[in-house]
């Protein structure tokens, strides 16, 4: 094989393959040699076709598959020789091909810059630490606790107040008649809260154990038999216990009711749990802080053709007339994300960075954890969508590339309380706005705008993984 490199223009190039003849007979008597096994002719023993007879029957196919097998097998070889690294989808035009003759052929590439990730070691970045005060723990266990109260059997003759648990049978029926559902066995509701249907707690206030008391309520909505929905159903009540509610006792007995090995250490479990939901704030300004110094290096050129694709998919679900108005500002904001992408990508290509399959699975039970109650819903849809899996492989492999710059860049530590915490997000959503605002007086920025809106304090996401998928696969024109 012989491969010459021309450079066209920037990072476009052409690099033309030569096969010879010999080579491509060896690929094609090998062809052969493979089938000659498996075909079955009549008049010949199995194995003991002629050639002639299977390049008259076969002979088309058989050269279509060595073809493929040697443009597949010859051009990522040249590519990989030469160090070219594609940006997208490498062309290939054939010059000179078929049976017996030699294989010319040009690929027609855009190839990623050469990106210095050297420099990435000077980026600085606020690394914070949320110092939490006692009293704020203190202050979230006593939260829970009011909404978590205990509840003592009331006398017999006690009447049902606001706030207390009244525990009941019920049939119910509407227009006289009993319907598919109708029917409860040891209810429990608290009174005030109103979570059974509306305006039913009420009508139970002054109830006593053993009363029998009908409630009428209408049937919401989303009640399971549709031809009932909005009908008032009558509710025939047999009161058979009240409960008065009682404070609360915070204790190590509390503290073990909520998994914690004593008082102590729910505290301190509490208190985690409130630097961890500002840490994780904090953690996506430090993020956006290291984006933008990374938008800040210099590379020599950006693939136009991944600007290209970068921009559709910016004006995607525009009409054309409002597209061609936006064009400039997204090509910046196209510039901007391949360009930390490329930085990224390169920088986790050096450090032999990967996704295991460990990594990833652990990344779909936290997408599911953060669903209560869909958790099934949310399992089946990564089982049947293997490109969502793929989208949670490309964050993986980002935040282990960001935490890893992290590691090597210049970090200034701060420990700052709660209050700060809230001041600086605060303010860093007042910067957001303040730029919305400042864009939406420029018609060419409404979708960035809309987009940016949704993700308060969120850096935009970089697509590092989607350069390297798209710099694999070899094509004919």
């Amino acid at each position: 094989m012989k491969v010459t490199v021309e450079n066209k223009k920037g990072l476009n190039k052409d690099v033309k393959v030569f096969v010879d003849k010999k080579t491509m007979n060896s690929y094609m008597d090998e062809k052969y040699e493979e089938i000659k096994g498996t075909v079955n002719l009549k008049g010949f023993r199995p194995g003991k076709v002629p050639r002639e007879i299977l390049k008259r029957q076969f002979g088309k196919a058989v050269f279509s598959e060595v073809l493929d097998k040697v443009l597949k097998d010859t051009s990522t070889k040249a590519l990989s020789e030469n160090k070219i690294k594609p940006a997208g989808q490498p062309k290939l035009d054939l010059k000179t091909y078929g049976e017996d003759k030699e294989l010319e052929y040009v690929i027609s590439v855009t190839e990623l810059p050469k990106i210095e990730v050297k420099s990435v070691e000077s980026i600085k970045y606020d690394d914070y630490t949320v110092k939490i005060d006692p009293k704020e723990a203190d202050k979230r266990i006593q939260e829970i606790a009011k909404n978590q109260p205990n509840f003592k059997e009331a006398s017999d003759q006690a009447k049902a107040a606001d706030k207390d648990l009244v525990v009941f049978d019920y049939t119910a029926t509407v227009d006289d008649k009993v319907f598919k559902g109708g029917e409860g066995k040891n209810t429990q509701l608290t009174l005030g809260k109103d979570l059974f249907l509306k305006g039913f707690d009420k009508q139970l206030i002054g109830v006593k154990k053993g009363d029998e008391k009908v409630v009428e309520a209408k049937l919401p909505e989303n009640f399971p038999e549709k031809e009932l929905v909005n009908k008032i159903a009558k509710f025939k009540c047999q009161i058979t216990s009240i409960k008065n509610p009682e404070e609360t006792k915070i204790n190590d007995e509390f503290a073990k009711n909520l998994g914690a090995k004593d008082l102590s250490d729910l505290k301190s479990l509490i208190s985690k749990q409130i630097n961890d939901e500002y840490k994780n704030s904090l953690d996506r300004l430090t993020k956006n802080q290291i984006i933008k110094e990374l938008e800040k290096f210099k590379v020599s050129e950006i693939p136009e053709n991944l600007i290209e694709e970068e921009v559709k998919i910016l004006s995607q679900g525009m009409s054309e007339e409002d597209a061609k108005k936006s064009r400039k500002n997204f090509e910046e904001i196209a510039n901007k994300r391949i360009k930390v992408g490329l930085i990224l990508n390169e920088f986790g290509e050096q450090n032999k960075i990967k996704v295991t399959e460990q990594e990833l699975q652990a990344e779909v039970q936290k997408q599911i954890r953060m669903m209560p109650g869909q958790e099934k819903m949310v399992m089946d849809f990564y089982q049947k969508n293997p490109s969502a899996v793929a989208s949670l492989r490309g964050t993986v492999y980002e935040e282990k590339i960001i935490n890893l710059i992290k590691e090597k860049s210049k970090s200034n530590k701060k420990e700052i309380s709660k209050e700060e915490a809230e001041k600086i997000l605060k303010q860093s959503q007042k910067q957001q706005l303040d730029q919305e605002l400042k864009d939406q007086r420029k018609p060419e920025k409404k979708v960035e705008v809309k987009k940016s809106s949704e993700n308060k304090t969120k850096p935009k996401s970089t697509k590092a993984k989607s350069v390297v998928k798209k710099s694999k696969k070899v094509s004919k024109k």
